[in-house]
């Protein structure tokens, strides 16, 4: 089951705070991304389900790749923040729908039916039961349709040091703004100094949305408060969805703190398990 709202960050609300960053150019890098993991250069006439849609921003941009678009969340802040980056930048869309649902919920995502397009990204390892989650959603993967999910990459100590801190965040509002404090250099520390040593600081701060559209502060925030977290290594994420019928397409991987990708295409042959 999700963890409760009181073991969990508040996703909705920082990335509310952070819809008035949005802009064309983030869109766009956003698409990038987007077209990058999948592979593909547009989505006209594809399906898209965006699982855990937070700011809205992946739903935008394959919207303006061309897919019929079904953006949902658990969390309710997060689907009001869709629900305004949809009313800003396209208000009379009828190919966008927008919706309350959980990744945990067999009987919700039944009912959603298969698509073409199945994307989490930096989603299903903050449930609180991240295998149930990868095996419940993927099977809304329509038959030789795309898996694509970024989950955290196991740093082995490291990664549960920092899922200690997230604990922390959530459990003591008062130790907030210290572990934001003591965080930042930790995450930020060896790039920072070395823009510094170039006079390259405001490059540095806006280099991150040009790569994916994100703000740099909000996945500050977003990193250290993630919580419920989870982890694994990419071998695992592969073994775990080959087992029930994917093929990997495309893999990017990270050899520090922050998500490994993935995007698999599901076997036409492939026996799906039964929700």
């Amino acid at each position: 089951m999700p963890a409760s709202n009181t073991d969990r960050f508040a996703f909705g609300r920082n990335w509310s705070s952070f819809l008035l960053e949005i802009d064309d150019s983030g869109i766009e890098s956003a698409q990038r991304a987007l077209c990058d993991l999948l592979q593909v250069t547009s989505l006209a006439g594809k399906r898209f389900l965006d699982v855990g849609c937070g700011s809205g921003l992946s739903s935008l941009a394959a919207r303006r790749l061309g897919a019929e678009v079904c953006s949902f969340d658990f969390d309710v802040d997060s689907v009001a923040a869709t629900n305004a980056l949809k009313e800003r930048f396209a208000p009379a869309d009828q190919h966008w729908r927008i919706e309350h649902g959980s990744a945990l919920d067999a009987g919700y995502l039944k009912q959603l039916g298969s698509w073409d397009v199945v994307y989490s990204w930096g989603v299903l390892h903050h449930t609180g039961s991240m295998w149930s989650a990868i095996e419940m959603v993927s099977e809304c993967v329509a038959n030789d349709g795309l898996f694509a999910i970024a989950i955290y990459n196991d740093q082995g100590l490291q990664s549960r040091i920092w899922q200690g801190v997230k604990r922390s965040y959530v459990k003591s509002p008062a130790l907030r703004p210290l572990l934001i404090a003591a965080s930042a250099p930790a995450l930020w520390g060896p790039s920072l100094l070395k823009a510094a040593a170039q006079f390259e600081v405001g490059r540095w701060w806006t280099s991150y949305r040009k790569e994916r559209g994100m703000s740099r502060w909000h996945d500050l925030v977003d990193w250290v408060g993630g919580y419920p977290f989870e982890f694994a290594s990419s071998g695992a994420i592969i073994r775990f969805c080959e087992q029930r019928g994917f093929r990997l397409q495309r893999l990017i991987t990270t050899r520090r703190l922050g998500c490994n990708q993935f995007s698999f295409r599901r076997d036409s042959q492939s026996n799906r398990i039964s929700l």
